[in-house]
């Protein structure tokens, strides 16, 4: 990748005359299936773009209540849009109840309530464990939304682990709805960067609140050039982290005080507590596992999330797993 950044062929990309990025856009619109794409900062801002694209301002978007785009992005539809964010249960699959989405989309004929414009889907799911949402559960709500007119974005920031873990290809996933993004910077293992995709009527009207949003970036080949690699490169070998996390999971799960979330479909992560509700314990575990060498960073007061990515290889697996042990021996033997 970074061999590709110094070689990148550069242009101003705020005209659209920066060819690594055209080439990327073009290769992230295959890919999903859709007629156009555009590179933007981060995940947030593409998530971001495409809630202010299908909603109006005093509309609402509806979006599982352990959604990413509701939880972990400063609320910046609401702040920046205008978008009243309607959170409805995320089961433990992942999966949106699709009783309370009815519901919620039921009121559109009453004059009472901001208006359904957008159903939001997340896949993988990240706060339900990394799991693979099923490819049935996104056509079942995508047939919901569309039925009262609603639009459908898919939040894919790890699209293409979902689509190993669930044995299709990223264009079928995307396949349901109108809006896709994917991050470049998570298992696709870039330095920084995301993809919005969708019809070019959308991509046109994104483009301009890239603007609006201040992500309008000159030579943004650099970043580009990157994301080129991450797609011919990186994609295939995303199912060598699936079983790494596989591995972490059982081997952690062996140790005594660690309870491992369980999940179906696991992709790249896992989710594990600590016997016990004591943040002082979660927080001398991770300074065990530091001394050890092993960083992991917690979720709340008893709460860890691990991510395997490039760079972490079956002996890093046994190390991390050797080092929890050990680490959490320290805590409870006192």
């Amino acid at each position: 990748m970074r061999e590709a950044i110094a070689r990148a062929e550069l242009g101003d990309d705020v005209y659209g005359e920066d060819p690594t990025v055209n080439r990327l856009q073009e290769m992230a619109a295959r890919l999903t299936g859709k007629q156009a794409a555009l590179l933007v900062a981060s995940g947030t801002m593409a998530n971001l773009i495409a809630l202010m694209v299908h909603c109006p301002r005093g509309t609402k978007a509806i979006l599982g209540s352990k959604a990413h785009s509701y939880v972990y992005e400063a609320g910046g539809a609401s702040v920046v849009g205008g978008i009243a964010m309607t959170p409805v249960a995320n089961l433990d699959t992942g999966a949106l109840d699709l009783v309370e989405l009815e519901r919620e989309l039921a009121i559109a004929s009453d004059a009472h309530f901001a208006q359904p414009a957008l159903v939001a889907l997340e896949n993988t799911h990240n706060n339900c464990g990394g799991v693979a949402v099923p490819l049935s559960h996104m056509a079942d709500v995508a047939a919901m939304a569309r039925r009262r007119g609603a639009a459908v974005h898919l939040d894919g920031a790890r699209l293409f682990n979902a689509a190993i873990a669930l044995e299709t290809d990223a264009a079928t996933l995307a396949g349901c709805a109108d809006s896709v993004s994917f991050c470049l910077s998570k298992g696709l293992a870039c330095p920084v960067g995301s993809l919005l995709c969708g019809s070019r009527e959308f991509i046109a009207r994104a483009h301009r609140l890239r603007k609006l949003l201040g992500g309008g970036m000159r030579q943004a080949g650099i970043i580009a050039a990157a994301g080129i690699v991450a797609l011919e490169t990186m994609v295939d070998r995303l199912a060598e982290d699936h079983l790494n996390a596989r591995a972490l999971a059982e081997g952690l799960g062996l140790v005594a005080g660690i309870n491992v979330q369980a999940v179906s479909r696991r992709t790249n992560m896992v989710f594990f507590e600590l016997d016990g509700d004591e943040e002082e314990a979660a927080q001398r575990f991770q300074a065990e596992l530091k001394h050890r060498g092993v960083l992991i960073g917690s979720r709340g007061r008893n709460s860890f999330r691990a991510v395997t990515h490039h760079g972490i290889d079956r002996s890093a697996i046994d190390r991390a797993v050797c080092a929890a042990a050990e680490a959490a021996g320290e805590v409870f033997s006192g």
